[in-house]
């Protein structure tokens, strides 16, 4: 992590967050058209610099520690951080994470969604299903007073009564100018541990669920996680912050929003 200490956000951050992490969840919506058999993940990628360029921002990922595209797209296998390719084209039947963090004023909004490529199959579907599911019990758990445990265990224990597995290689992680700081927001664990949450605390909840072991292999490209049986994982991602009541989701796209 850049910064080992929890910054607590003014109201003020919290909405240039806010903000931030509206353009990130109509970034993943623009795109999603775009998700169809033939199109290639660098089309993606380029789309995406056009579109966040366009609308007064920048791409955090292009140049973060030499990661050479402005989003990651991680398809079947691959857990996180797959780079788009011309040569990488999506197929019938693929699932693919698309993982954005546009800067707008100097804050990062972060999110991710798993997408499916024509018709996915019922395994691929039903792990999909679960993953969402996941990260929104996490987001449930969260309120003033909880420990970052509570997240962790509310996704574990829906994740394996479905028979999937967690990614413990990789956590959720506290965002505002800086893109990865404190707390580390691990997607397994025990309730009542860990650090005690606190309003104005900002951080992203992204499980990662895998169909088969938990255990991750990351190819020889530095960047791209692959699970080590080679079967499908899945993510999703929002940016919440906490607050007095509870928990804000900043990157629910407002079609999204229950009225």
């Amino acid at each position: 992590m850049d910064n080992e200490r929890i910054t607590l956000l003014s109201a003020r951050e919290i909405e240039k967050m806010r903000q931030a992490g509206q353009l990130a969840a109509q970034l993943l919506k623009h795109l999603e058209p775009m998700v169809q058999p033939g199109v290639s993940t660098l089309e993606l990628d380029a789309e995406s610099e056009r579109w966040t360029k366009d609308h007064g921002a920048t791409s955090a990922p292009l140049g973060y520690h030499g990661f050479p595209r402005s989003i990651c797209t991680s398809i079947n296998e691959v857990v996180c951080h797959g780079i788009p390719d011309a040569k990488q084209i999506l197929k019938d039947g693929d699932i693919i994470n698309i993982d954005v963090t546009p800067i707008l004023d100097g804050y990062h909004g972060d999110t991710s969604r798993t997408f499916f490529v024509g018709e996915p199959s019922p395994l691929a579907r039903r792990l999909v299903e679960v993953t969402e599911e996941c990260m929104m019990r996490g987001i449930a758990a969260v309120k003033p007073g909880a420990r970052i445990g509570d997240i962790g265990a509310a996704i574990q224990t829906y994740a394996e009564s479905n028979e999937f597995s967690v990614v413990r290689d990789f956590v959720g992680h506290g965002v505002s100018r800086i893109f990865h700081t404190a707390p580390q927001i691990p997607h397994y664990g025990t309730a009542g541990k860990g650090k005690k949450l606190r309003p104005g605390m900002v951080f992203t909840i992204e499980p990662m669920i895998n169909e088969g072991v938990y255990e991750v292999e990351v190819l020889d490209d530095g960047w791209t996680a692959v699970t080590q049986d080679r079967k499908l994982s899945a993510q999703f991602e929002h940016t919440i912050a906490v607050t007095k009541e509870g928990v804000e989701i900043l990157t629910l796209h407002p079609e999204l929003v229950p009225a």
